[in-house]
């Protein structure tokens, strides 16, 4: 069970399962044994409260803005609404002087800001991201952290997958660890650096390789 309000970080190895994890809380996987169950009992409207940015984040071959009216449009926000959304979404990520730019021409933080501003757009009560900010730079890590903060703050629940301890620390406050597939511990995030109940995430923790 994972509840509103503390942001989960789902953390792990390479392989342990973060990626298939996060796609079976999202549907993006169908589960092959168990169910997966959301508060709102109607699927199809937790889903539409659900948003997820990839690590590697798709983007249509549109400018920067139309690529959130694209989003608004498939939720079904009314026409009247949805440029003056896009355009708040953008200011909030910093991007705003980008919005007429094909979004494939914006360097790979600016895309990845771009996502979150979909994902800003459409007031998702859960925002599920998948290793965000594996491939950028210290300071688009920055700037990524600094819009996933502004989520939390603005109520939405973040989970989020990573490797990166350090980014773990920073913005988490409860750790799920998984190993081979396989969750090994859950608790708040200081007792899980502190205090590594498991031998793996002891491990894990101090950087040695599993099979040294």
């Amino acid at each position: 069970k994972i509840d509103a309000g503390p942001t989960t970080i789902i953390l792990g190895a390479n392989g342990a399962g973060k990626s298939v994890l996060m796609r079976l809380m999202h549907g993006l996987l169908a589960p092959t044994g168990g169910q997966v169950f959301w508060h709102e009992r109607d699927a199809r409207r937790s889903r539409r409260l659900q948003a997820m940015v990839f690590q590697r984040p798709v983007m249509l071959r549109r400018s920067a803005l139309a690529n959130i009216l694209y989003a608004l449009d498939l939720a079904s926000v009314p026409a009247a609404q949805r440029e003056d959304a896009a355009l708040k979404a953008l200011a909030e990520v910093g991007l705003q002087h980008l919005a007429l730019r094909p979004a494939r021409a914006l360097s790979g933080g600016e895309q990845q800001r771009l996502a979150l501003a979909r994902a800003w757009a459409l007031h998702p009560e859960v925002l599920f991201l998948d290793e965000p900010t594996a491939s950028l730079d210290p300071t688009a890590t920055r700037e990524i952290e600094t819009v996933i903060r502004a989520f939390d703050a603005a109520g939405t629940k973040i989970i989020m997958a990573t490797h990166n301890l350090a980014q773990a620390r920073r913005l988490g406050d409860e750790v799920i660890y998984l190993h081979q597939g396989r969750v090994l511990e859950r608790t708040p995030a200081d007792k899980f650096f502190s205090q590594p109940a498991s031998a793996e995430a002891a491990a894990f923790i101090k950087g040695e390789l599993p099979w040294a």
